[in-house]
């Protein structure tokens, strides 16, 4: 019997100290760091699903990101600590649409990143994988961590379009 799976709302990220080496010349993280952090807050979520590290070398599967589209509100320091938020917003036979947010440890909200993930297979030739389904019990865990996460309310930074804003 597998161990039950746990569906937080939403999934808090352990905290994660802004690295000297990602600041800019501008002395503050560098725009790409910022998805580093969304990275690896974001793990925590994969490993609920059964979904990271073991499953890539197990099954040869694993998940890419197609589209990130991050909004960034408040700049972060060096040495700032901060924790990230992760939801699963939808989700389909071979996807994930994710939101997540970014927060320092004084309690703000530093930016947020919304995703969509997809699941490849990488047995196929290398270069080209292919996206394909999940399997059944993967999909129920999905299904469940959707209907929790679908409890949260939604924020103004969801579904936000880029552009120029005109007045």
């Amino acid at each position: 019997m597998s161990e039950p799976v746990h569906f937080d709302t939403p999934i808090i990220s352990q905290l994660m100290t802004v690295e000297d080496a990602w600041i800019d010349y501008n002395d503050h993280l560098n725009m790409a760091y910022y998805n580093v952090l969304f990275d690896r807050a974001s793990e925590a979520a994969i490993e609920i699903l059964k979904l990271g590290e073991a499953y890539r070398r197990a099954e040869d599967r694993t998940l890419v990101t197609a589209e990130a589209h991050v909004t960034y509100l408040r700049e972060l320091k060096a040495g700032a600590e901060v924790r990230a938020s992760f939801r699963l917003l939808d989700a389909d036979a071979k996807s994930l649409h994710i939101y997540q947010e970014l927060f320092h440890s004084d309690g703000w909200l530093s930016a947020t990143s919304e995703s969509l993930l997809l699941h490849v297979d990488l047995t196929a030739a290398r270069d080209t994988p292919r996206v394909v389904r999940f399997s059944e019990q993967v999909t129920g865990d999905i299904q469940t961590m959707l209907r929790y996460h679908r409890t949260l309310p939604r924020t103004k930074h969801i579904g936000r379009v880029i552009g120029i804003q005109r007045r």
